[in-house]
């Protein structure tokens, strides 16, 4: 059974906590003030959309893919993000607080002034990541990986 395709739509003010959103592709949507908290956005594809001041905290993103998505003014706290594949992303101004980034890649991602404070960067790929600040005194960073060219994101301290 196929996935259903939306395209060029707009979802303001909805709530997803209670009325799941249809499982398919969104491409090119807009989601606006719009609840997922405890939602279940597994097995998506949400290519090239906007989502902003949108509530994901403790949402279920198992096996859903984000391309080319931008997320503005989101509360995303609680979500899985171990093993996480960050491809080619900004990450500006991310606040990763006590998140779980184990084994997680961060290929070819700029994280100027992201947050990582009492994180668990353990086995964490950074060897193509750019602008990154991370504190090893207040992060965990067992056999996380860094490149000689960026390796100054840890001796800033």
């Amino acid at each position: 059974m196929n996935n259903p395709f939306n395209a060029d739509q707009t979802f303001k003010g909805h709530d997803f906590t209670q009325n799941r959103l249809t499982k398919g592709d969104y491409e090119n949507c807009l989601f606006e003030g719009c609840d997922f908290s405890d939602a279940y956005l597994d097995n998506q594809n949400f290519i090239e959309r906007d989502f902003v001041d949108c509530n994901l905290s403790n949402a279920n993103i198992a096996h859903t893919i984000f391309n080319g998505v931008n997320f503005s003014y989101c509360k995303m706290i609680g979500l899985k993000l171990k093993s996480i594949k960050f491809k080619e992303c900004k990450l500006i101004e991310v606040d990763f607080t006590a998140t779980d980034l184990t084994k997680a890649s961060f290929h070819g991602c700029d994280v100027e002034r992201a947050i990582f404070y009492h994180s668990i960067l353990e086995w964490a790929n950074f060897m193509t990541a750019i602008n990154f600040n991370i504190d090893p005194e207040q992060n965990r960073l067992k056999k996380a990986r860094f490149s000689a060219d960026t390796i100054e994101g840890l001796l800033v301290k």
